[in-house]
């Protein structure tokens, strides 16, 4: 099965490729829930919600612990949590607002928004937000990227769970066996790469996501290397600049050269557990991941550090996209949705979840605790976001084409660079193109 959506600003038209299998796995219980364009219901603020989890599996536990403390404070108020996997929500999301069986509320991140936005599948949230004890706790950066991310207007259709950050993560006890420096920068981030492989004993000196994920961590190697610090130049996107794709093919080079074979179809699941069990010197990911190598390695043989920086002396990278739940306009029970989201991104628990994650919470008090300066990888991230040492290549997550252009129009093609049966340029070339077009189709709708 294969679903193709192609979504304007104000418009959406779904088309299904084959039979489009029901998803009884995770529709709604009770008949509550259906498909975008649905005005649903406020509903008793009692009863059953249901959840869907944008990362399921890696942050099931910590969900799970939180729905136990709300379900505690809100006994009138049962919870279904539903795990989805990060690389599976989205068509998960797609096909449901187009057959039905939508949550009441789910995870929805900046990189996804405009899509479902377009579609009319969310809630607006800004005046519930401004009634709620929420008003003025939530950090200002991320509220707006998610309003920016909602398709143009600046109407908020998610609240801020988290921001992350890109981490270079490197193993310091096989850089201190090497007599290697930290890899600070691009140059000696490569002669680590060189140096730490011995493929006949199965040690790499890096690991590179060729499966599903790939075109954002391609993209913050090729900016963070060329130093181009806008995605657009007017109305016509630099990513196939003559300096990005000098730097995708240097860096598409080490493929099987310093990175195992396995790479090839690695999703950022697959990558970190090969990165914790072996003896592979670095890996590209983000704060998410930290606890994973703690557990994995203990904090005395790996560092997380910001992304190396380029031969301008400048650090540059592309944005991570800000995390978030949204109320699904469908939803027959928005009231009591309205009171999970509320009570997840409250002090304590915006503080407890991303204490799990990793990552920096959107709560202003929860970014306060203890916990932020002792993860060293989250400290360093944002002392370089506020110091002045980095700058961030904004993506464009406002255009509702945007996920599937980083995502499934472009993942297999990236991979063909891997294996040298696609040029660098022509990947490139192809990937502009669509934006470029995606850029004049939201101008268009947007005036």
């Amino acid at each position: 099965m294969k679903i193709s959506i192609r979504r304007s600003r104000r418009a959406a038209i779904a088309v299904a490729l084959g039979s489009v299998l029901a998803l009884t796995a995770t529709a709604c219980g009770d008949d509550g829930s259906g498909s975008g364009g649905d005005k649903g219901d406020e509903g008793s603020g009692k009863g059953k919600i249901v959840f869907w989890d944008n990362n399921g599996g890696v942050r099931t536990d910590i969900w799970k612990e939180i729905i136990a403390d709300f379900q505690k404070a809100n006994p009138d108020i049962k919870v279904e949590y539903v795990g989805i996997a990060s690389t599976e929500y989205q068509s998960k999301v797609d096909t449901a607002i187009q057959g039905g069986g939508l949550p009441d509320v789910g995870g929805v991140g900046a990189a996804m928004l405009a899509g479902f936005s377009a579609q009319n599948a969310l809630e607006p949230l800004d005046s519930r937000l401004s009634k709620s004890s929420l008003n003025g706790k939530l950090n200002e950066d991320m509220v707006g990227v998610l309003k920016a991310a909602g398709g143009g207007d600046g109407t908020l259709y998610s609240i801020p769970t988290s921001a992350n950050n890109g981490v270079l993560y490197y193993r310091t006890d096989l850089f201190k066996n090497a007599g290697l420096d930290e890899p600070t920068t691009w140059d000696k981030f490569y002669e680590a790469a060189d140096k730490l492989t011995d493929a006949k004993k199965n040690k790499f000196g890096y690991t590179i996501r060729g499966g599903a994920g790939s075109i954002a961590q391609a993209l913050d190697a090729m900016y963070g290397q060329s130093g181009i610090t806008s995605f657009w130049n007017g109305d016509k996107t630099t990513v196939n600049d003559p300096k990005n794709v000098a730097a995708l093919e240097k860096y598409a080079a080490l493929y099987k050269k310093v990175t195992p074979a396995a790479d090839l179809n690695n999703d950022f699941t697959k990558m970190v557990a090969q990165w914790d069990s072996g003896t592979i010197g670095m890996l590209n990911h983000n704060l998410g991941s930290y606890q994973d190598h703690v557990k994995a390695l203990g904090v005395d043989k790996f560092r997380g550090i910001p992304q190396p920086i380029g031969a301008s002396g400048k650090r540059v990278q592309v944005s991570n996209p800000v995390d978030g739940m949204g109320v699904f306009k469908s939803s027959k029970n928005k009231d009591a949705a309205w009171k999970f989201i509320e009570f997840a991104t409250s002090a304590a628990e915006n503080s407890k979840f991303n204490k799990a994650a990793g990552q920096v919470p959107s709560n202003n008090d929860a970014a306060k605790d203890a916990w932020i300066s002792e993860a060293e990888p989250t400290k360093l991230a944002a002392a370089a976001l506020t110091d002045g040492s980095t700058t961030i290549v904004q993506l464009p997550y406002y255009l509702p084409d945007w996920n599937t252009i980083s995502k499934a129009d472009n993942e297999p093609n990236f991979q063909k660079v891997l294996l040298g049966d696609m040029s660098a340029k022509d990947f490139l070339d192809t990937m502009a193109d669509q934006l470029n077009k995606a850029q004049a189709e939201w101008k268009e709708q947007n005036g």
